[in-house]
């Protein structure tokens, strides 16, 4: 069989050249916002190094009390390559969830979830929620004492909120405390649940940007000028290709010079030790936390700061509903706010390493 007729073959049964005739036709807005338009896709970029690391992490990976520690210690020491896949996986989680934070951030400021956009906005802030889920279990995997503390506070704080949650707390945990069966349960959610979740979103939140395409910035709309336009195929996905290699390189750099560290093996009969930290993405939330006064009327401080945090993320979700009219006054304040809410996160997390 010539390569033609297997190209052909191929073609008859997956519809390559139907996807490709659709790419070719699509277009992509130019303007002075474009740049945004490929932090999307370096978020797939970052998530298929993830895929990628942690598949080649798991053969090596024991998910139990006396093994996690030793294992991850004998992936970075004794398999080749280990200590940078290792590294690769850990650094990669945190460029997607940078890149997420900016994406939502920027279809915030340019208001790019203006109808029919708006499941398309609340899809990604699911992927955004996947993501943290992603970080928050695996934070634990390798089992140390500084892993093992941050999970324990970490698991505790849903505790304050009324009703169910003490429940989540014992669900997150698969008990009272934190033990191997906490381990084991945030392997499972990690490798497994959190997967298939981010799969499904990701997919719907592809389709849905494909049937409605990209959205123009709202002063261009207004202004009802024509705008420059960029083939998606190949124009457009060569300047992609372009900033992924940059980003490759900026991650290889990183990887190779900062490589994660690996503490001793956590001990569940030790105290915690002293200034217990979340990472990077966690540390705004956790100094919210402690600001608050221990009782605040008839509620604890803790329970009040959950509640305004679960009602400041209803709020976010369902950004698209409040910002129903974005060129007069309330459209405005709500693009302002997310300069007041990078502002306050910045504030919050250096407040928290000092």
């Amino acid at each position: 069989m010539s390569l033609r007729k297997l190209m052909d073959w191929f073609d008859n049964r997956l519809g390559i050249s139907d996807v490709l005739s659709f790419m070719t036709k699509k277009d992509i807005p130019q303007h002075k916002h474009s740049i945004w338009y490929y932090t999307g896709s370096s978020i797939l970029l970052f998530f298929c190094i993830q895929v990628v690391t942690g598949f080649m992490l798991a053969l090596y990976y024991r998910p139990t009390l006396e093994e996690a520690n030793a294992s991850v210690a004998r992936i970075m020491t004794e398999v080749p390559m280990g200590w940078l896949v290792r590294s690769l996986h850990s650094w990669s989680a945190s460029f997607m969830i940078i890149f997420v934070f900016v994406h939502l951030l920027s279809i915030w400021i340019t208001k790019a979830y203006r109808p029919p956009r708006e499941i398309t906005w609340m899809t990604g802030v699911f992927l955004l929620v996947v993501s943290l889920a992603f970080g928050f279990t695996g934070y634990l995997l390798p089992w140390d004492d500084l892993s093992l503390s941050a999970t324990k506070v970490g698991t505790d704080i849903p505790r304050a909120i009324p009703v169910m949650g003490a429940w989540v707390t014992k669900f997150l945990r698969g008990g009272e405390d934190v033990t191997g069966d906490t381990l084991t349960r945030f392997f499972s959610i990690h490798i497994s649940i959190l997967p298939v979740f981010a799969f499904l979103f990701l997919a719907f939140h592809l389709f849905l940007i494909q049937k409605h395409g990209v959205s123009y910035p709202l002063e261009l709309e207004e202004k009802k000028e024509r705008v420059k336009t960029l083939p998606f195929w190949p124009n457009f996905v060569y300047r992609e290709m372009v900033v992924w290699l940059v980003l490759i390189g900026i991650l290889c750099t990183v990887v190779i010079f900062l490589p994660p560290s690996l503490d001793t093996q956590a001990d569940l009969m030790a105290p915690a030790p002293e200034g217990v930290k979340p990472e990077w993405y966690f540390l705004f939330l956790f100094q919210t936390l402690k600001i608050f006064p221990s009782q605040m009327l008839i509620v604890s401080g803790e329970t009040m700061a959950i509640l305004l945090i679960l009602l400041g993320f209803m709020l976010f979700f369902f950004l698209p509903l409040f910002d129903t009219k974005p060129t007069e006054w309330r459209g405005k304040l709500i693009t302002f706010s997310a300069y007041i809410v990078v502002l306050y996160a910045v504030i919050m997390s250096v407040w928290s390493l000092l």
